[in-house]
């Protein structure tokens, strides 16, 4: 069995297969995966990692193997003024995938009945989400403790 100790936010050369993942199979540590060619890769990183659609695992073979967000049951939230749309998502620490002229957050229904009072679109689609990085550059927007509000307490580290 393959196994990859090392993430990469992108790649370096050209990977030798590939493995599609959900958002939320896309953060993991130590876990066994099945690859497009049907080979399991051991990963074994050291610490929780958020992989990113496009980023690599190397083996420990010096391999690559592409990370590719796989298809997933979303909504699309469209509307007038969709900033203040997308600040109603963000307030309330959900992951979403910002486009020109749409939003993409996980299915939700108590988000899509929220979305609808304050004006949004909101229509069920399945596609791959690759939502934005967390402000502290990590690729999670939530996970982090709220013990103090932005003072004491507050903890970024996103290592669960």
């Amino acid at each position: 069995m393959l196994t990859a100790q090392t993430y990469h936010g992108h790649s370096h050369g050209t990977p030798v297969d590939h493995v599609l993942l959900t958002y939320e199979d896309r953060f993991l540590r130590r876990k066994v995966l099945t690859l497009a060619s049907g080979a399991k890769l051991r990963v074994d990183l050291p610490q929780t990692t958020s992989l990113d659609h496009g980023g690599v695992l190397i083996t420990d073979a010096g391999d690559e193997v592409a990370i590719r967000a796989a298809e997933e049951p979303l909504l699309e939230v469209t509307g007038e003024r969709l900033h203040r749309i997308a600040w109603h998502i963000g307030n309330r620490h959900t992951p979403c995938q910002i486009e020109d002229n749409r939003l993409l957050i996980q299915r939700d229904h108590v988000m899509a009945d929220m979305l609808v009072r304050i004006g949004a679109q909101v229509r069920e689609i399945v596609e791959p989400f690759t939502p934005e990085g967390g402000a502290y550059g990590h690729g999670r927007t939530h996970g982090h403790s709220h013990s103090d509000i932005h003072g004491n307490g507050h903890d970024h580290s996103h290592d669960h």
